[in-house]
Order: C-alpha cells, then sequence, then structure tokens
C-alpha cells in the first residue's frame, strides 16, 4: 500500500518533526492538536506552523533541500485543532499517536483516533515509555496497532523502531515499515521490550559515563571527547554485534571478567558471549560469530569498513595529515 496521506495526534516537539519528515518525504500530513487551548488556540496552531519551518529552513541550510523547494514542502502540512480536523482525519492512511507520556492522555488520543479514522487505517503509538502490549487495552481493533519510536530530532535522525505486539497484523508493520523507507528514514523491528533497541543501550552507556565522572575517572569534557572521537566514531561503522566479531568474542569475553572483578556483576559477560566462546563462535578468526565470514572476501570487507571509518574522522576533523606533522627535532 503506498501512503500519501498521514495525521499526526500530538503537536508537540515529537509531533512537529515527524511532520518535518513526512512532508520532506513528499507525504501530506495534517499535524492535530487535541488539547482545547481557548482563546490561544489560534496563535499555538501558528508556532506550530512556525516550528515546522525552521525544521525545514534548516535543511535548505544543510543543503538537502533546495530553497525554491521549501514552500512546496511546507504546503504539504496542515495544523489543525481536535474540531477542525475530522476531514483531515478521515483521508489519513495511517496515523501516528504523537501525545504527551502519560497514560491517561494516550487513553483518550487513541479512542478519539479510532473514532474519527476507517477501522483498517493502521495506528502507530510514538511513545518512548510504554509498550504496545500495555496500550492494546485502548484499542478496538489490535490488529493494526503497533509503537513506532522515533529518535530526536524526529526530522534529522534517520533511524525509526518497529515494535508490532502479538496482535499485530503484518499488514499493519509492513505498512510502517514502507512509509519509513519511502520518505528516507531506516526502520528495525524488536519485540516489545522495555527500552527498546537504542534507548535501553544508551541507558547502559549514560549511567556509566556518570558513574566516571563521580568516581574521577575523568573529566565529563574528556569522556565526551573520547565517545565522540574513539566510542562514537567506531560504532557509527560498526555495530555493537559487528565490533564483538570485527575485534573477537575473547577480548571481550576476558575483559569483562577483568572489569566484573574490578567493577561488580553490571560488567559480567553475557551469556551468549560466554556460548560463542565456548562453541568457537569469536568472530572472524573462527569465521563465525554473531555474523558469518567468507574467508575469500574478509579482506575487502575489513578494508571497506576501515575507509568507512577513515572518511568519519576526516567528516570530523580528526584524521591527521602527513604534511601537518611537524617531525620531532
Amino acid at each position: 500500500m503506498t501512503i500519501s496521506n498521514v495525521a499526526i495526534v500530538g503537536a508537540g516537539r515529537m509531533g512537529q518533526g515527524i511532520a518535518a519528515a513526512l512532508a520532506f518525504g513528499h507525504v501530506a500530513v495534517s499535524v492535530v492538536d487535541l488539547r482545547d487551548r481557548g482563546d490561544s488556540t489560534g496563535s499555538y496552531l501558528q508556532a506550530v506552523e512556525a516550528s515546522i519551518r525552521s525544521m525545514l529552513e534548516r535543511k535548505v541550510i544543510l543543503g538537502l533541500l533546495h530553497p525554491t523547494d521549501l514552500e512546496e514542502v511546507l504546503d504539504r502540512v496542515t495544523v489543525v485543532s481536535a474540531p477542525e480536523a475530522l476531514t483531515a482525519m478521515s483521508s489519513a492512511q495511517l496515523v501516528f499517536e504523537a501525545v504527551p507520556e502519560i497514560m491517561e492522555v494516550k487513553r483518550v488520543a487513541l479512542s478519539w483516533i479510532e473514532n474519527t479514522v476507517e477501522d483498517d487505517v493502521p495506528i502507530a503509538s510514538t511513545t518512548s515509555s510504554f509498550l504496545v502490549t500495555d496500550l492494546y487495552e485502548f484499542v478496538s481493533h489490535p490488529e493494526r496497532f503497533l509503537n513506532a519510536h522515533w529518535l530526536n530530532p524526529a526530522d534529522l535522525i534517520p533511524l525509526v523502531e518497529i515494535s508490532a505486539g502479538v496482535h499485530t497484523s503484518e499488514l499493519a508493520v509492513e505498512a510502517t515499515r514502507e512509509l519509513m523507507i519511502a520518505i528516507g528514514k531506516t526502520p528495525v523491528t524488536c519485540s516489545p521490550s522495555p527500552g527498546y533497541i537504542v534507548p535501553r543501550l544508551q541507558a547502559l552507556v549514560m549511567n556509566e559515563a556518570a558513574r566516571m565522572v563521580a568516581e574521577g575517572v575523568a573529566s565529563a569534557e574528556d569522556i565526551d571527547r573520547a565517545v565522540r572521537i574513539g566510542f562514537g566514531a567506531r560504532f557509527s561503522v560498526l555495530g555493537l554485534l559487528e565490533f564483538i566479531d570485527w575485534g573477537g568474542c575473547d577480548i571481550l569475553y576476558h575483559a569483562s571478567n577483568y572489569l566484573r572483578g574490578e567493577l561488580g556483576e553490571r560488567f559480567s559477560p553475557a551469556e551468549l558471549v560466554e556460548s560463542n566462546m565456548a562453541s568457537g563462535r569469536r568472530g572472524i578468526s573462527d569465521g563465525q560469530g554473531f555474523y558469518t565470514f567468507d574467508p575469500l572476501t574478509v579482506d575487502e570487507y575489513q578494508a571497506r569498513r576501515t575507509a568507512e571509518f577513515a572518511r568519519i574522522l576526516d567528516a570530523l576533523g580528526e584524521l591527521p595529515r602527513y604534511g601537518d606533522l611537524v617531525p620531532a627535532t
């Protein structure tokens, strides 16, 4: 199903970012503000429109959108209050729920959405707090309901984490995935699990960074510098599990056991790391790990990844050139 008309219920920062991304991707989008704002309704809707314009103007500055195309993209966006939204909702082919992370607010919004769209229209909650299974009770057609977690800023970050529950139909998942791909996003799928993928990983890393500041391991500035140049740059090319295979599962296994002894059980090696060690799946050296490596092409693969890593560092201004280095005297 080709989706060309989408509604977003929730006019806050997330809803605005999603609207900018959809309009940029040639999709007509209606942003619906459910709150009754009384006399300030008009000024609030104008502020939402101005914010979406600002996001798209940023794309012009970045060279991602030609200035002459800006108004065409903005013309795809309509911002309305709930009483004005019935026509827009009746023509929506997919709806994103993007209201605040309060369960009762979610209940009201999902009930309103179900009463204003066709029975087969997929509804995707953008919540970062509640699982699709937590919200099933608020919808009468759970087969068309799922989570689609966008990362802030939603208009720029390519990743969208799609999570379906046991009642969610494959049709609803595929419709959401295809829409994401069509507008230039990169969808990944995961089961209903607290924290999805990225928030769960970053919670661990962020808390550990805070612990290191508290323990006096390094300054906040040096920790962040290390993350940007060493940690982040490498993992923008190699995923975490790919990196395990690249360096060897044995390195992670032994390092984890050492850190567990020094810093506590939170550094214990994962059960899958231990089983990969026991079964001889250490990564590139064994030809298999989380991934499988063809010995005939592994050198080319490593050279390609190394070149990608060099381009990232060069873009960050962190890759020295021979002529810039002064020989010791």
